[in-house]
């Protein structure tokens, strides 16, 4: 689904379309997978400091939904998951954000530690 917005980058608008790439599930917080694309023409300036979007990952990999710092890992590798089962907790300004398995298999790594820092889309583990 495409979106157009505009957006005030400098006190100069520009029109963005935003395309929802994210597989739409039941989860409060689907994975990051948003993409902007600037249709207008844009200073190069301007267009070389706006935000990349997040680097796509692997099918089997579990993208984090937002920065934050991981507070639990409720799972090891080598765990089977239902689609929808706790796996980590991410906590962001003293929230907390339960991360769910996007997908039901076997945990074949898990690439983040309690305490470590995450990025939003930054790969949290990969479900096989």
């Amino acid at each position: 689904m495409e979106r157009k917005f505009k957006v005030t980058v400098d006190g100069k608008p520009y029109e963005v379309i935003v395309e929802d790439v994210s597989e739409v599930g039941t989860n409060l917080y689907p994975s990051p997978g948003l993409r902007a694309n600037i249709v207008t023409t844009a200073p190069a300036a301007a267009a070389a400091t706006a935000a990349p979007a997040n680097a796509a990952t692997g099918a089997d990999e579990l993208p984090s939904p937002l920065s934050g710092v991981i507070v639990e890992i409720a799972v090891s590798p080598g765990m089977s998951v239902a689609k929808g089962d706790k796996v980590i907790v991410v906590e962001a300004m003293k929230m907390k954000t339960m991360v769910s398995a996007h997908k039901s298999g076997k945990i074949s790594s898990i690439a983040v530690a309690v305490g470590d820092g995450v990025e939003a889309g930054q790969a949290l583990m990969v479900i096989a």
